[in-house]
């Protein structure tokens, strides 16, 4: 007679004990329990190790004390060692007790910054349209229309998507969270097989992320640090760079989409993976589809309308945020719908808004503890004397280390571009130039999903663990600082802005 283990009690050490029942609770949970016990002492370990340690020539007190949370909140987030939404909300106490903030209103200032209540209206819009069924409505009249059978045909077709949505959405976070539901509807209709695992992590990461990142590039209002750079090059050089001037310089960027695509689907081996039955599924399922209820044209009309104030926010001037909150505001009119509270209420991904508002708190401490500009400044002495493609490499791989500990698109750029423009004369080499092909790789930011709300949204799938985004996301980084360096830099030579020419006139009226 064969005797089944449990894979809980297989997982526990021997011997029995308090060990053994922590082994039996991770397993329980779904980790491993050696990776999770390992990742815990690891990042606490770590933690102590740097606060204990002398504070590094040039380094605050307040400095060391942040870059000991920073270095914790990334172990754990790699190991997964508690869950991500725990680790957000113990960023701010941690900051205080060490010395990194003083005021704990300050240390959990991500709480109540303006991205915060944007991803929280998303993350309920999307409860709203999965609890309607909307989510899969429009899934499937995307795939119907697009007549999409696989996944790579998914990944593509929402490429489009993303592109069209660039022209009117000003902002890769708020297109991830618009997609999110869609997304999500997509990827229900592969199978649990491993080969469509694969495929629903592929088409996440490349469609909520790098196919929202990288379609913004190109616009000039499609990515707010695109409008960091146009300000800082206007007010510290008198240069200015029209809507369509930046399109010349950035359109090449579009490769970067061909090239991760590749390398994605490489990775999870997503060719050929398709949607178990072909098009005629499709047709099928869409043909069953009910009448659009009211219910679901005033949710649509409703998203519609915040869409259009994202969209016309400088005639109107009203902030996205507060678009989108005017939104919801209109959806909870009793009566509008007949959901009841808790079915949105479980739909809705508390813990990842969690992870976010910590990280913009670790984020803005990292500015104003001086952590920031002393990690820039260990970097840029060893860029002296060195050739243009050396200096690129060595600032673009410093900017990615830095990164890591960073959320926020807009906060990194506004520490790194003017500490850019300053060097770039030190150097021998065009500032513009310099600024933006070092600041434009902070865009691939790929590392872990903590360094770009847009992958924050995409985590908030499950689809995908940290350790698999990590995993494809650091060769995604390196295809991004070698295509800087080989296509970019001289694109930029192309149009008139040399990197190796610091004296080269502007090109641009």
């Amino acid at each position: 007679m064969t005797t089944i283990i449990p894979a809980s009690v297989a997982a526990s050490p021997p011997g029995g004990g308090l060990l053994a029942g922590l082994f039996e609770n991770i397993a329980a949970s779904g980790r491993s329990p050696a990776k999770t016990l390992f990742g815990f002492a690891l990042a606490w370990a770590l933690f102590f190790l740097i606060l204990a340690m002398p504070g590094p020539a040039g380094l605050s007190h307040a400095g060391k004390a942040t870059l000991a949370v920073m270095v914790w909140s990334c172990t754990m987030w790699i190991f997964e060692a508690i869950p991500v939404g725990v680790s957000g909300i113990i960023i701010p106490m941690l900051l205080v007790t060490t010395g990194g903030i003083e005021k704990f209103p300050q240390a959990a200032s991500g709480f109540s910054t303006p991205v915060v209540f944007l991803c929280l209206s998303a993350f309920l819009f999307a409860a709203i349209m999965q609890t309607a069924g909307l989510d899969r409505r429009i899934a499937l009249t995307l795939l119907h229309r697009m007549k999409v059978v696989s996944v790579n045909g998914v990944i593509w077709a929402m490429f489009v998507v993303n592109l069209v949505l660039s022209l009117i959405i000003p902002a890769a976070n708020a297109r991830a969270a618009t997609l999110l539901p869609v997304v999500g509807g997509l990827t229900r209709f592969f199978g649990d097989s491993e080969r469509e695992n694969n495929g629903k992590k592929a088409i996440v990461i490349q469609t909520l992320v790098y196919g929202s990142m990288i379609s913004g590039m190109c616009i000039m209002t499609a990515h707010l640090p695109n409008v960091v750079l146009v300000s800082l090059f206007d007010s510290s050089l008198h240069l200015k760079l029209s809507y369509i001037d930046w399109f010349k310089l950035q359109w090449p960027y579009l490769g970067m989409f061909v090239l991760t695509q590749w390398w994605v689907q490489s990775y999870f081996k997503t060719r050929n993976v398709g949607i178990d039955g072909g098009f005629k599924v499709i047709e099928r399922q869409y043909a069953e589809l009910e009448r659009t209820s009211r219910t679901e044209w005033l949710i649509l009309s409703v998203f519609a309308a915040v869409a259009l104030m994202w969209v016309t926010e400088d005639w109107h001037g009203i902030k996205s945020h507060n678009a989108a909150l005017m939104g919801l505001a209109v959806l909870f009119i009793p009566g509008v719908f007949g959901f009841k509270w808790k079915e949105i209420q479980d739909r809705t991904i508390w813990g990842t808004l969690m992870l976010l508002a910590g990280a913009l708190s670790m984020s803005t401490a990292m500015g104003s503890s001086g952590l920031a500009k002393w990690l820039s400044d260990l970097i840029h002495p060893v860029a002296a004397g060195q050739t243009w493609w050396m200096v690129l490499v060595i600032l673009m791989v410093g900017t990615h280390i830095i990164r890591l500990g960073m959320l926020s698109n807009i906060a990194a750029i506004t520490m790194l571009a003017p500490i850019l423009l300053a060097l770039a004369p030190k150097l021998g080499l065009h500032p513009v130039a310099l600024t933006m092909l070092v600041s434009d790789t902070d865009t691939f930011a790929y590392i872990l999903p903590t360094q770009i709300t847009a992958a924050v949204i995409a985590y908030s799938s499950g689809t995908f663990t940290m350790t698999e985004y990590a995993k494809v996301g650091w060769v995604s980084v390196l295809l991004a600082i070698a295509y800087g360096i080989l296509v970019m830099a001289p694109w930029y030579a192309v149009m008139g802005i040399p990197l190796w020419d610091p004296m080269a006139p502007w090109p641009f009226q």
